[in-house]
């Protein structure tokens, strides 16, 4: 490795002598030239006295073809930008405190045992910077949020080489953004490190190309030189599927507690229910309908049934019994899904549309609860849906994931962005007449398949929910016919 250094002080003669004294056992480096304003530089006379390249022009260095790396010693930042931006795409450039980083290592090598510790730990966090293999997105950032080094995992997610994220802003790679990252969903942690010379760690929250919340550890740890930061180690975690394991641990201890209560409720609630409505359609039983009585009567009995309802699906909601699963079509499935709702879309002046694919396989589903759920969402769609709309159902296979996806969508009013994160809140509603638990028992179904639901909703632009279902075959060259 041919090396030439900008700076020609005391940290390059250092570094003169250390090449000298040093056995190198993986690499073979080696000074070439030595740039610096001053002709009495230290390291600028020891380099003459080698019968190295010496000038007084970095800028003369960057035509020969004898170089490798290049060190910038100066401590100048504006120096090594502009190295960055004038050196030839084969050569490496490195900041004069990764210089420092490193020969700090080197001295701690000739340390006692109390100093081996340390080795360690300089070590790990070189290792971090001269690009360790590993599963985070690692940069070393400047403070003017230049990238100076990073690791293969961020150039293979970003899609490029090292010489084409090297010298650019963190935030231009990593983000595609025109300025730093800010505000509540992005906030950048580089300069709260920078400022109070501690490492400092955030949250962003991104979505992908289908609108899904994505989730990263983002933490910046800072870097010093004689007492000042002069740049941090910036590594960020994707942390989506643990923030969605949590978020799932939540809803279900939540409706787990929901679901005690609501069955000691709904118990407590149905004999005396039962027996009101009894007695009423006794009395309405012995009444002339044209008696003005009859009519109250009836309202009772219409009101009694509605709460009996509303007992009901406590009860449903409640049960959460696990699946009763055996070999099903979902074509079947859904086909009489539109069977039972089609009378009441019918009503509603809404036509149902039918797009199933032909290659969905028989899977180990309980049919019954799958039903239930798509006919929960289906006359849900229904209802949002005026008069001349429509309400699509769509199912197809995706075998890179062995799963089926359903979809339900409608023309309907659209759900607006303050409710749209409380529908599968049991109880909550927006219908006038509604219990509130029908999304909720949906919900239920489809995690107890171990499958998801996923919602997207814009006002006056109709609703669509998507339910993806693992494919669960007891034979996997069962297919459907």
């Amino acid at each position: 490795m041919k090396i030439a250094v900008v700076g020609g002080g005391n940290r390059c003669r250092n570094l003169l002598d250390l090449i000298e004294k040093h056995s190198f056992s993986e690499i073979s480096p080696k000074i070439v030239a030595v740039a610096d304003k001053k002709d009495d530089a230290p390291g600028l006379v020891k380099a003459r006295e080698n019968g190295l390249f010496v000038t007084n022009d970095y800028n003369d260095l960057f035509d020969r073809d004898d170089i490798d790396l290049i060190m910038e010693l100066t401590g100048d930042q504006d120096v090594f930008n502009e190295i960055l931006k004038k050196k030839k795409k084969t050569v490496r450039a490195v900041a004069h405190w990764i210089i420092n980083f490193l020969y700090e290592i080197s001295v701690a090598l000739n340390s006692q045992v109390l100093a081996k510790q340390r080795l360690k730990e300089q070590r790990a966090r070189c290792d971090v910077i001269m690009n360790v293999a590993i599963n985070e997105k690692v940069m070393v950032i400047s403070p003017d949020y230049r990238i100076i080094d990073a690791n293969e995992n961020l150039l293979k997610k970003a899609g490029l080489r090292r010489d084409q994220a090297i010298g650019r802003y963190c935030y231009e790679v990593s983000h595609n953004l025109d300025a730093p990252c800010s505000g509540e969903r992005s906030p950048c942690p580089l300069p709260q490190a920078i400022k109070t010379k501690k490492p400092s760690q955030t949250t962003h929250i991104h979505t992908d190309k289908d609108n899904n919340e994505l989730f990263f550890s983002v933490s910046c740890y800072p870097v010093f030189e004689d007492g000042k930061v002069i740049g941090v180690v910036g590594i960020s975690r994707d942390i989506t599927k643990d923030v969605n394991i949590q978020k799932l641990m939540v809803q279900q201890d939540r409706l787990a507690s929901i679901g005690r209560l609501a069955a000691g409720v709904a118990h407590e609630i149905n004999n005396p229910m039962t027996t009101i409505l009894t007695s009423v359609m006794l009395m309405q039983e012995d009444t002339d309908p044209n008696d003005p009585n009859y009519q109250e009567l009836k309202t009772i009995v219409d009101e009694t049934l509605r709460c009996s309802k509303i007992v009901t699906s406590l009860l449903d909601f409640a049960r959460q019994m696990k699946p009763a699963k055996k070999m099903s079509n979902p074509t079947d499935i859904i086909a009489e899904c539109i069977v039972l709702t089609k009378k009441q879309a019918e009503f509603n002046d809404v036509v149902i549309v039918e797009n199933l694919s032909e290659d969905l396989p028989l899977t180990n589903i309980d049919g019954d609860k799958i039903q239930q759920a798509l006919i929960n969402l289906t006359l849900n769609a229904i209802e949002a849906t005026g008069p001349g709309g429509k309400v699509t159902l769509s199912a197809k296979f995706v075998p890179n994931n062995e799963t089926f996806e359903i979809t339900i969508c409608d023309s309907g009013t659209g759900i607006s962005d303050k409710d749209i994160d409380k529908i599968f809140d049991p109880f909550f509603t927006t219908k006038e007449n509604g219990t509130g638990l029908g999304l909720a028992i949906t919900l239920g179904i489809i995690e107890q398949h171990g499958g998801t639901i996923d919602v997207k909703s814009k006002l006056g632009q109709g609703t669509s929910f998507t339910i993806r279902l693992p494919l669960d075959q007891g034979n996997k060259d069962v297919h459907s016919l």
